[in-house]
């Protein structure tokens, strides 16, 4: 299944990986690894996590899946095209910050062609 990762989202993921690997070589990539593992989850089964709470006012459901080992959530919706991914999130920091990303469609970031082809697998599974 696709997986896009919103802007912000893909600023989270980079930014907690950067933290981590100021404090413990390698650490930053454990944690991409881990979040790499947690989006092949959802890839496979989306609807097998559970709504996230306080988001029930969105326009569409917002599921939330746990990143082993780290305190992070990776928020998502199902569309007909994929999963968008809207959020990496510290689980104790400013909660549901990122909702107001609900309302944009994927693909509303569309990256240049050059961008595109310089992603990471963590952005297409």
């Amino acid at each position: 299944m696709r997986i896009e990762l919103h802007p912000e989202a893909r600023a989270e993921l980079r930014a907690a990986s950067f933290w981590y690997e100021e404090r413990q070589e390698q650490l930053g990539d454990e944690f991409l690894d881990a979040v790499s593992a947690a989006l092949e989850k959802i890839g496979k089964a989306p609807e097998l996590y559970p709504r996230w709470t306080g988001t029930e006012g969105a326009a569409g459901v917002i599921r939330r899946a746990l990143v082993e080992r780290f305190p992070y959530s990776v928020g998502y919706e199902q569309h007909e095209s994929g999963l968008f991914v809207l959020t990496v999130a510290h689980q104790k920091r400013r909660p549901l910050y990122w909702l107001k990303r609900a309302t944009e469609q994927p693909g509303y970031h569309a990256a240049p062609a050059a961008e595109r082809r310089r992603r990471s697998t963590l952005t297409e599974h």
